[in-house]
C-alpha cells in the first residue's frame, strides 16, 4: 500500500513540474515587435503586426512628446492578456486596459498574449487614415 501511494505522489509531482514549465516556457520565450513611435505627421506603424493568439509578445509605445496623444484600442486590449504595463520603470498588472494618453515625451512597454483571432487596431481617438493607427492581425 505504502508503494501505491509513493507512486502516485511521485506522479502528482511530475505532472505540476511539468505544467509549471509549460507555464514558464510561455512567459519566458517573448517577440519584441516593432516599436510604435508617436510623433506629429508620422504614422504610427508602417504596417500591419501579424500575431500569433497563444503567443507571447512585448510592444514599446514612444511618443517624442511633439503632441498629447490618447491611444484608443479598445477591443484590442480586450482581446488580449496584459501581463505587464511598464512606465518609467514602475511595472503594473492591470485587470484590464482601454487607453493610454501621452501628454508628454515618453515610453510605455507591454507584455502580452493575443487571446482570440481577428483584426484589431490602436489608434487616435478619431483616426481617418491608416497613418493614425496601428492595425494587428492575430491568426
Amino acid at each position: 500500500m505504502k508503494k501505491i501511494a509513493m507512486i502516485v505522489i511521485t506522479l502528482f509531482i511530475a505532472v505540476g513540474f511539468a505544467q509549471a514549465k509549460n507555464l514558464k516556457g510561455l512567459l519566458h520565450s517573448k517577440t519584441t515587435l516593432e516599436p510604435i513611435t508617436i510623433s506629429a505627421g508620422e504614422p504610427l506603424a508602417n504596417k500591419p503586426y501579424k500575431l500569433e493568439a497563444g503567443k507571447y509578445y512585448k510592444l514599446i509605445l514612444k511618443s517624442d512628446g511633439s503632441r498629447e496623444v490618447p491611444i484608443v484600442g479598445a477591443a484590442f486590449f480586450r482581446n488580449i492578456w496584459v501581463n505587464q504595463v511598464s512606465i518609467n520603470d514602475i511595472e503594473v498588472r492591470p485587470l484590464g486596459i482601454d487607453s493610454f494618453e501621452f501628454d508628454d515625451e515618453g515610453e510605455i512597454e507591454l507584455t502580452f498574449i493575443p487571446i482570440k483571432p481577428g483584426t484589431f487596431t490602436l489608434g487616435l481617438p478619431s483616426a481617418k487614415s491608416d497613418r493614425e493607427r496601428a492595425t494587428f492581425i492575430v491568426e
